[in-house]
């Protein structure tokens, strides 16, 4: 979803944020995504349009930052919401200088920090959820012997 606020006549740059070395022109919210979002995060507005207008609007404000510091596809909102993002080139969008400008493909939402305490260190949960689904594949082959 393209912003809407900035559609206006006479306007020759497509509208972008930055956001780290991207240029974001368009969000995309995947199935998944929305999903996550109904079951983590909100009940109420649980739209596509609903969602990419909030994430607009972060955006706008800066207060969308990356997780960690070299890595690009884990960001937080407010230093609270975790998502995860991947970004691909806008083939008909360019800004003034003829740059690419980026579509954001919100992929899933992991949560709020301060509800789910385990999103602090993002590493360490991986490496327990993978350990914990190993172990389950483990007691289930197990059983069928």
């Amino acid at each position: 979803m393209k912003d809407k606020v900035t559609k206006r006549w006479s306007t020759y740059d497509t509208f972008y944020v930055d956001l780290g070395d991207k240029k974001v022109a368009d969000i995309v919210i995947t199935n998944h995504a929305r999903s996550r979002w109904t079951d983590r995060i909100e009940n109420e507005k649980t739209g596509f349009e609903d969602i990419a207008e909030y994430l607009w609007d972060c955006l706008k404000k800066d207060q969308i930052k990356p997780y960690y510091r070299n890595e690009q596809d884990v960001y937080l909102i407010d230093d609270d919401l975790v998502f995860v993002a991947e970004f691909s080139t806008s083939e008909s969008d360019t800004d003034l200088l003829g740059n690419p400008l980026h579509k954001m493909i919100v992929v899933t939402f992991l949560g709020r920090m301060s509800e789910t305490i385990e999103l602090r260190d993002l590493k360490s949960y991986y490496s327990w959820l993978r350990h914990s689904r190993r172990m389950t594949l483990v007691k289930n082959s197990r059983k069928k012997r």
